[in-house]
């Protein structure tokens, strides 16, 4: 069940248990651009082979930070709004943990705005993320042969 939590009209902050779902168009009255990111959890992590990745959020200081740089990126950059959704818990490889969706009303500013966030989100923000590697045992005992 996802949590949402939105603080104003340009800023939504989403965290959802698992893998995030196939995204629906969104749009924005007065935006000339829609920019979406999505991060993908790929199949190597430090160079060996995972199944998937376990994401951590220490709530409600993730969603707290997250609105916070949110806003800040939104006053920076004059965007017109900002969705940002993340998975917390298990997400195998292949599947969307990250959405960011900047609206803004030139593609210059939203590209800008898009990639500010994204290295302060990595930087600044309450989530962690655990590689669970092939091969590897689960907590009953039994490896993980996915």
């Amino acid at each position: 069940m996802p949590a949402t939590n939105a603080t104003s009209p340009v800023v939504t902050v989403e965290l959802r248990d698992g893998p995030l779902p196939i995204s629906a168009v969104m749009t924005c009255p007065g935006a000339g651009a829609t920019l979406v990111f999505e991060g993908v959890v790929r199949p190597h992590e430090a160079g060996r082979l995972i199944t998937s990745l376990d994401y951590e959020a220490y709530e409600p200081m993730t969603s707290r930070q997250l609105r916070v740089l949110a806003d800040a990126i939104v006053a920076e950059y004059g965007v017109n709004a900002v969705h940002v959704a993340h998975s917390v818990g298990r997400v195998p490889v292949g599947a969307v943990s990250f959405r960011l969706t900047v609206f803004s009303t030139h593609r210059k500013e939203g590209i800008a705005a898009l990639d500010a966030f994204i290295d302060r989100m990595k930087r600044d923000v309450a989530l962690w993320k655990t590689p669970v590697f092939a091969g590897d045992r689960d907590d009953s005992g039994h490896a993980d042969a996915r």
